[in-house]
């Protein structure tokens, strides 16, 4: 009994240690739907003290592999860390959506990211008053992939139990996302590529395109949105009929870009960019 007991411990070392970089792409995933003043390193410790529980609770005998069977425990474990964050209130909600309809307004009309000015005017309001907003939408924002729109935690995550066709859809959206990325306009493209999939810091990122953080800040929040856009306008058209394109410049430019999302690959090559499990291909099984 007493050296089977730590010869257990050493298996369950060498699986916490095999399936490290499961809990980083799960925090990354995630980090792309949540407000940016989420600590990367909250999620991170939730993950891996979720990974370790796995580790001891795991049944081989059961035929689940372990990386599926860890998955699910670490998306919970991430969603809890989140529930307490997600505190918005529906006036919170009211205010996101009035602010963002004026920024949209106003790129439509000037052809370029309108200041924080520019929208206190449109709403009718102070500076202070956006900032206090931008404060709180922050802190209760959350991105979900299944329909880049704002939705409790609970939404973020897909069910464990999701059957073949349910996760064949999501692949096909992580598919369209990558596309929609590539095909960003260069200096939002080097901002999202360079913040989310390569976890930079906004300062190196400032420096290397010759900006501010603030204006890495804002090209980051241009992406997102034209990313969301793009999206649904392929994914959910009912969503993406609620906010549709105005005449002039801009419009043609986002029309554009979404074309260059449906020409940029095909279901083929979409689902080839996940495993069969969902994870990216290249990351750990």
């Amino acid at each position: 009994m007493t050296g089977e007991a730590p010869a257990t411990e050493r298996r369950g070392e060498d699986i916490v240690r095999k399936n490290m970089p499961l809990v980083g792409h799960l925090v990354r995933e995630m980090l792309t739907r949540v407000p940016s003043h989420v600590n990367r390193d909250d999620l991170l410790s939730a993950g891996y003290a979720a990974l370790v529980a796995a580790a001891r609770g795991f049944d081989p005998e059961r035929g689940v592999p372990f990386p599926r069977f860890a998955a699910t425990r670490i998306r919970g474990a991430l969603v809890d860390e989140l529930r307490g964050l997600d505190w918005a209130s529906r006036s919170v909600r009211q205010r996101a959506r009035r602010t963002d309809s004026a920024k949209e307004e106003l790129m439509a009309e000037l052809g370029r990211t309108p200041t924080v000015q520019e929208v206190a005017e449109r709403l009718g309001c102070t500076v202070e008053d956006i900032e206090a907003a931008q404060d709180d939408v922050a802190r209760a924002t959350v991105f979900s992939l299944q329909g880049f729109a704002t939705a409790t935690a609970d939404d973020i995550v897909t069910e464990p139990g999701a059957g073949p066709e349910d996760l064949l859809l999501r692949r096909e959206r992580l598919g369209y996302l990558r596309d929609a990325v590539e095909v960003l306009p260069e200096r939002l493209r080097v901002v999202v590529r360079g913040y989310f999939f390569e976890e930079r810091p906004m300062a190196q990122i400032a420096a290397e395109l010759g900006v501010s953080e603030s204006r890495v800040s804002q090209l980051r929040a241009e992406a997102l949105v034209l990313l969301r856009d793009g999206l649904n306008t392929h994914l959910e058209p009912g969503l993406a009929a609620q906010n549709p394109l105005k005449e002039g410049c801009v419009a043609r430019r986002r029309a554009a870009y979404y074309d260059k999302i449906a020409t940029r690959g095909t279901l083929r090559t979409r689902l080839e960019m996940t495993s069969p499990e969902g994870l990216p291909v290249g990351s750990a099984a």
